[in-house]
């Protein structure tokens, strides 16, 4: 076996309780360890004097035990250990609570490297809990530049550094360098192993530096490959369905119950001209909440229907799914076309009644959520796949979904919207069209940032809302309360709004880890006026249209996204009424009030992800979860840039000399693509 594919109990110092704890943090073997990268820097080098050192700031001092410590016992349950320290310029204590045993640590006279935050109360100097080391232990925690990871519950930043240590200590000679010799040295390029041990244990400034810059070029190369590969292998080797120049598109146009937008025509033109080419169509529709993406695809399945083909659209959720075939339905009625919705929940008897005429072509619309690219849905001829808020599926079902046609021309709609350079890595297989217009007369949602001191009058505007008939969405971070995480549970806010807060009204509750039937009864509910206010975790964030809803409050706002932020905001405002989305937000640091200032002052959501991807550290952004591409665990795409673009270069050199990297010298690279990916691409590139 693979030493690097081991479990990760088996690295010196953790075992079978701290592998648990890792798991949290996805890290489940050696290499996942190896791959962990810190999320930031202590720099511990410079000592300072305690005469010089002020009021709240964190120091390094060297110093000596000036007398015997002594333990005080105000209280039950509570000791304070002190200990007296002090170097040419004063006296310090060191203060530790409930931790007695530290006591017969220190011997008068005794060197100690400390640091700490530095309190000071009256003329005494305190630092609370701090790091310290004995002259000669050579244990670098001060002294040094010191790594700080993301941890999980009951696993410090010292545990997390000592296990660091051992593996890099015990693992580092299985990394195998990737890059060919020729390429280390003309982009000069540190190798990979100093790369790692520079990462985490950085000596100076610019060895980190140089290391980051290695593992970041090796990420985003690696990254592009892979997109590149899926481009050229899934749409370029594909001819497309030539369909028709239909004149009676303009009159469809004509007839809907408002003006498309210039963004929308622009869009609707680049469409058609692929739909006419005789290449398959691989196109993303990026438009913010409300932009008009749906009428868009209504408009390219006319085309289609026109052209004697079949058109499906795929939903992440039965809600959706259900919402788009009522308002394509209502579109396309008109003119005869006939739609149909298949969904989960669906009696047997109806689901075989609509796969029956759909794979006799009686059927010209067909949508539905992930139950379309079931095996025993056959269509006649289809031709031309859609996806909605394409970040719920991967690169795989995608690719299942255009299998169901002879290579039909595939549209992929999202509302996350993301800065044009970055999407073309992110959606390095598609072409992209912006939708970067809103339609006219369409009301800014007014949102304003507020503490928790403010909840009473927060509640009392929702309830004169709900009197004037209106409804709204609370918004939580999490399912249940947190021991260690100040955060507001969905279901103990649930509870007080129904028991307590809003007895007049009707409260439901909405959670991601209800089954799906449940989502949608409620869902349902809330939409036919049913339930007043819905209590909900983000899985309102991609979803339904609820015109009467008017106000989302967000519980702990600071924990959100910004782009997340107004992908929940987009849930209001699709009515009549002026809509509000109110951010109860706790965060007091500088980066919190920054991101607060910035939903208040702008409804647009591309300037919004510039400054998400600005403020937010790096493979956050860009995560799984939201994309369906790989983690990215090193690299930041928005200050990156310069070297993505050398990572996009020298891919593209790659790719044309080997463009599927069988060469013995890229055989490494390709590797590595597999892994990163892992199951998304894997039956489309190396089959």
């Amino acid at each position: 076996m693979d030493r690097l594919s081991m479990s990760v109990q088996y690295v010196k110092g953790v075992g079978p309780k701290r592998a648990s704890k890792l798991r949290k943090l996805n890290i489940h073997t050696v290499e996942d360890l190896i791959y962990y990268f810190p999320r930031s820097y202590e720099d511990r080098r410079n000592f300072s004097r305690i005469r010089d050192c002020s009021h709240g700031q964190k120091v390094s001092l060297k110093v000596y035990v000036a007398g015997y410590p002594s333990v005080l016992r105000p209280r039950k349950n509570l000791s304070i250990l002190k200990v007296p320290v002090k170097d040419e310029t004063g006296i310090a204590y060191l203060i530790w609570f409930n931790q007695d045993y530290l006591a017969d640590k220190f011997n008068i006279g005794e060197e100690l490297n400390v640091n700490g935050k530095i309190k000071r109360i009256g003329n005494e100097v305190q630092i609370s809990n701090p790091v310290f080391e004995k002259k000669n232990s050579y244990k670098d925690k001060v002294g040094s530049i010191v790594p700080i990871y993301s941890l999980t519950e009951n696993l410090t930043n010292n545990e997390m550094v000592l296990i660091m240590k051992n593996v890099l200590k015990d693992y580092i000679d299985k990394i195998v360098e990737i890059f060919p010799k020729d390429m280390l040295s003309k982009l000069d390029l540190m190798p990979v192993k100093q790369a790692i041990l520079n990462v985490h244990f950085p000596k100076n400034g610019e060895s980190y530096k140089r290391a980051r810059e290695r593992l970041v070029f090796e990420e985003l190369l690696v990254l592009q490959l892979g997109l590149f590969m899926i481009k050229n292998n899934v749409k370029f080797d594909n001819l497309g369905i030539k369909f028709d120049a239909v004149e009676e598109v303009e009159d469809f146009i004509s007839r809907l119950p408002f003006q498309l937008t210039n963004a929308q025509k622009k869009v609707f033109k680049e469409i058609e001209k692929d739909m006419e080419s005789d290449k398959q169509m691989n196109r993303l529709i990026q438009g913010d909440v409300g932009s008009g993406k749906t009428v868009i695809a209504a408009l390219a399945m006319f085309k289609a229907w026109k052209s004697g083909y079949q058109s499906a659209m795929m939903a992440p959720t039965e809600i959706l799914a259900s919402q788009h075939y009522e308002n394509i339905s209502h579109m396309m009625e008109k003119y005869g076309m006939k739609c149909e919705l298949l969904v989960g929940s669906l009696s047997n008897k109806k689901k075989e009644e609509v796969l029956d005429k759909l794979k006799n072509g009686e059927i010209d619309i067909l949508v539905g959520t992930h139950a379309i690219i079931q095996d025993n849905v056959q269509f006649k001829n289809l031709g031309l796949a859609i996806t909605d808020e394409q970040h719920r599926f991967g690169v795989r079902q995608r690719a299942i979904f255009s299998q169901k046609g002879l290579n039909p021309d595939i549209i992929v709609m999202t509302a996350t919207p993301i800065p044009r350079t970055l999407a073309l890595i992110l959606y390095g297989d598609l072409d992209i069209s912006i939708i970067d217009e809103l339609p006219p007369g369409r009301k800014a949602i007014e949102t304003y940032a507020v503490g928790f001191n403010m909840l009473g009058r927060v509640n009392e505007f929702v309830k004169k809302q709900i009197r004037e008939g209106r409804q709204a969405y609370i918004v939580c971070p999490l399912i249940e309360e947190s021991d260690t995480l100040n955060i507001r549970a969905a279901l103990e806010i649930y509870d007080k709004f129904k028991d307590e807060t809003f007895t007049d009204f009707k409260v439901g509750l909405l959670h991601g880890k209800m089954k799906a039937d449940e989502k949608d009864n409620i869902m349902n509910k809330f939409k036919d006026g049913k339930i007043d206010i819905l209590v909900s975790t983000t899985v309102i964030e991609v979803g339904v249209n609820v015109p009467n809803a008017n106000i989302m409050v967000i519980y702990n706002a600071e924990r959100f996204g910004l782009s997340q932020l107004h992908q929940l905001r987009g849930r209001v405002g699709r009515g009549e009424y002026q809509s509000y989305c109110i951010l109860i937000n706790e965060g007091n640091n500088k980066v919190a009030r920054e991101r607060m200032r910035i939903m208040q002052k702008t409804n647009d959501g591309f300037k919004i992800s510039e400054k998400d991807l600005e403020l937010r550290g790096p493979g956050e952004f860009f995560g799984t979860r939201q994309h369906g591409l790989p983690d990215l665990k090193i690299a930041n795409l928005f200050t990156d840039m310069e070297i993505l673009k050398l990572a996009q270069s020298e891919a593209s050199k790659i790719i044309l000399k080997d463009p599927h990297l069988k060469d013995e010298e890229y055989c490494l690279i390709r590797e590595k693509i597999k892994i990163m990916f892992k199951d998304k691409i894997d039956d489309i590139i190396f089959n």
